[in-house]
């Protein structure tokens, strides 16, 4: 091992393992990394509004050509979608506060590495986190709002044929009971995205600040 050193310490010069290269507090690719942790909070978590919204949208369209009386009322899933690209945005705004520039004088990074690993790890707790609660809430909301609606005319149907009777539930039901339990699953299922969005928050203000003579 020591044979290994000596050679290595030989080829790489003999100031290779001073401090200034055993530790880099403050990189000149640390921006960069900071940076990407604004892309990946804005981009994963519209990506998962934008599939929830969809997915939620088809649902609620396929209902609402048998049963446009409930189409308002099934609308909350669009809006639970679309507030994961707005977590998104808030991660990223304050991560942009986060970042310094380069000192005037001497050109040297300030933004440590430290901070851009930090903010980096921010940006991704919530893009993904965000990402997964859209696939949730527009699978589950696609699946709900389609049951709701079913429920409802099967209810007409009963109630047309002329069955006032118990007949399961199904004459005297206006899809209330699916509603309500498609309405808890979609609420536990936007919550994942706020996990994540705390998450980012407190990951966001772990930050280290380099002085000039430090780059």
């Amino acid at each position: 091992t020591h044979t290994t050193t000596r050679k290595v310490a030989t080829t790489m010069g003999d100031d290779y393992y001073n401090e200034g290269n055993v530790s880099v507090p403050c990189a000149s690719w640390a921006p960069a990394v900071g940076f990407m942790g604004c892309v990946f909070a804005v981009v994963f978590s519209n990506i998962g509004g934008a599939y929830g919204t969809a997915k939620a949208g088809s649902g609620i369209m396929a209902m609402g050509i048998r049963s446009p009386q409930l189409l308002m009322k099934n609308i909350i899933p669009v809006v639970m979608a679309g507030v994961l690209g707005i977590y998104g945005l808030i991660v990223a705004v304050i991560l942009n506060g986060k970042f310094t520039k380069p000192d005037a004088g001497t050109n040297y990074t300030t933004y440590s590495t430290y901070s851009a690993m930090a903010h980096i790890a921010a940006g991704l707790c919530c893009g993904l986190c965000s990402l997964a609660s859209g696939l949730a809430i527009g699978i589950a909301s696609d699946a709900g709002t389609r049951a709701v609606g079913a429920q409802s005319n099967m209810a007409e149907s009963w109630k047309k044929m002329g069955f006032t009777g118990d007949t399961g539930g199904q004459a005297n039901s206006s899809g209330d009971a699916l509603f309500v339990g498609t309405v808890l699953i979609q609420v536990f299922a936007g919550n994942i995205g706020l996990y994540g969005l705390i998450c980012a928050l407190i990951l966001s203000q772990m930050d280290y600040a380099c002085e000039a003579n430090q780059g």
